[in-house]
């Protein structure tokens, strides 16, 4: 088994709930301007915050917007995933998401969490 790396973070967004959804992006943001690795995992009911018009729409407070948030992430490039297995129960086969996100299978997020120096769960 690889070893773990100190210093590389998992974050990873269950939730749909519109308070939730910034802390992720901002702790990536930040890890990363520490020189920490960053990662972002979406699964079950946060990927309802991906798709396009969800993600505009989304706006609290003083802070950009969640698809905004987004794309700074990306552009920072910190990685987001997003569950296939989650898509499908979701019943999203065709379901238009955010540009930039990387649809990867269940078991990556096993993989991620092993390699991983810590995880938060949102």
């Amino acid at each position: 088994m690889e070893k773990k790396k100190k210093d590389s973070l998992l974050y990873i967004q269950t939730s749909d709930d519109p308070e939730r959804q910034y802390s992720p992006f901002v702790l990536a943001q930040s890890a990363k301007a520490m020189d920490i690795e960053a990662q972002i995992y979406f699964l079950g009911q946060g990927l309802r915050i991906l798709k396009p018009d969800a993600a505009e729409a989304l706006k609290m407070g003083d802070f950009p917007t969640i698809k905004e948030m987004i794309e700074n992430t990306l552009k920072m490039g910190i990685p987001i995933y997003v569950c296939e297995a989650s898509k499908k129960m979701l019943g999203w086969d065709k379901v238009e998401l955010v540009d930039g996100l990387k649809i990867v299978g269940a078991a990556t997020l096993n993989d991620l969490v092993l390699d991983a120096g810590g995880t938060m769960w949102f």
